[in-house]
């Protein structure tokens, strides 16, 4: 178990040598692809230089700069720390706590000693800091300290971000609120000005351009070219809406890329589906959090409703789920097995014919994203409220002109606001 852990923190640091060792040899030479340094003072360095830290796993930037301003370009503790809390800002991704990094302190021992005694020394001037402000609040020292007393003791990379950043956001504005109010809350009650809100984005550029061609060719009949790099010039398509000839282009795209990927679903697995089906879509990491669970739910109930009225005129849907569990994680692995003998069951049962058909989508990556973007109908956003960070199929899938049914999570609420949330079929908590 632990070779696996201890192979990761050496690729993370790896990484992070690597990455600094270039910026500052590229920060110290005086014009590009020269090698001989030039610069010797620090002082520019943030002007020149912003490392933004994507999440916990390249967290050993802050120690490994630090290392490198004190044991190798002998600058003092005072201005190596300023330097490096104005080169680093830190995007937290989840909310989930087993998502955020905690490496146990006998690894660093073993693997990063100096790092480790780096780590010791910015947590101690953190913790002075602190209880400055907050005298004698002992707990408050404990829930903000970067070592985690137990067995055995860790280092919160979440913590170590903060405290060596001199910003931090989250990537949708429901994400931000909560990172702010619960995930780091007692940071926020020191420098609430730290925290800030970066909602997530999509290229048009490969996800309505590249990958779908003839819608872009529509719109652009209509608008001009400029949505590409402004989309709000997409705006201006609301003065089409009752544009019959326009609304029976877009649908005309919309069904010549569903025939185009129920070919390539037959061709590659050997599945022939109804192209004039709904196609339903669900495509993102496997996660009890994502509730792949929830939607095989809706297709056990949907199976049972064509089993006991067969007669019943129901309209033909083709349910696909796609997406990769992580190497460890078995539950995620059992959803699989499960998508996979309920599609077995479903998809070989004469009763239900071409009215339903279960699909998944296996090693979903992002060249078969893009052939199934344009082709959805509906797009699956159903995460449990308050769990997504923001979510980027969402966006993709609208781009695209499927409809979302979903929670209030993640970039939803915002395109909610975007879109009319009368145009999105919105359920759960709020």
């Amino acid at each position: 178990f632990f070779e696996g852990k201890e192979l990761r923190l050496k690729q993370e640091y790896f990484v992070v040598a690597a990455t600094l060792q270039d910026i500052v040899r590229r920060f110290k030479s005086s014009r590009f692809g020269c090698r001989d340094p030039v610069r010797t003072s620090f002082e520019t360095f943030p002007e020149k230089v912003a490392i933004q830290l994507n999440d916990t796993h390249p967290a050993l930037a802050i120690p490994e700069l630090m290392r490198i301003l004190l044991d190798i370009e002998k600058l003092d503790w005072e201005k190596a720390w300023e330097v490096t809390v104005q080169t680093c800002a830190y995007t937290n991704h989840t909310v989930l706590p087993e998502a955020l990094e905690r490496w146990p302190v006998y690894m660093f021992e073993k693997l990063l000693p100096r790092h480790l005694e780096i780590i010791y020394e910015i947590n101690r001037r953190h913790l002075d800091k602190i209880s400055a402000v907050y005298p004698g609040d002992w707990d408050r020292l404990r829930r903000m300290s970067l070592i985690e007393e137990g067995d055995p003791k860790r280092i919160n990379m979440a913590h170590l971000c903060v405290v060596g950043s001199h910003a931090v956001n989250g990537v949708a504005r429901i994400h931000s609120e909560i990172v702010k109010t619960t995930v780091f809350k007692d940071f926020c009650d020191v420098e609430p000005d730290k925290f800030q809100n970066k909602t997530n984005g999509i290229t048009p550029r490969r996800w309505l351009l590249l990958c779908n061609p003839g819608l872009a060719d529509i719109i652009a009949e209509k608008i001009g070219e400029d949505f590409l790099t402004d989309l709000y010039q997409l705006n201006k398509l609301l003065d089409f809406v009752d544009d019959e000839a326009f609304i029976r282009d877009i649908a005309k795209v919309k069904q010549e890329n569903k025939l185009k990927f129920a070919a390539y679903l037959e061709k590659e697995y050997k599945v022939k589906i109804n192209p004039d089906s709904i196609f339903d879509i669900q495509v993102k990491r496997i996660h009890e959090y994502k509730r792949q669970l929830l939607n095989l739910l809706h297709i056990i109930t949907f199976y049972n409703r064509i089993r006991k009225d067969p007669n019943k005129n129901f309209t033909p849907r083709t349910i696909m789920i796609g997406g990769k569990a992580a190497p460890g994680y078995h539950m995620a692995k059992m959803i699989i097995k499960l998508i996979t003998s309920v599609g077995e069951v479903v998809n070989n049962d004469p009763v239900v014919g071409d009215r339903l058909k279960v699909i998944y989508l296996e090693n979903y990556r992002v060249s078969l994203a893009e052939k199934v973007v344009p082709a959805a109908d509906l797009s699956e956003q159903i995460s449990t409220a308050g769990t997504e960070a923001s979510g980027t199929g969402n966006m993709k899938f609208m781009l695209n002109g499927a409809l979302t049914i979903g929670t209030m999570d993640g970039a939803n609420v915002e395109m909610a606001e975007e879109a009319g949330e009368e145009n999105l079929f919105i359920f759960g908590m709020r």
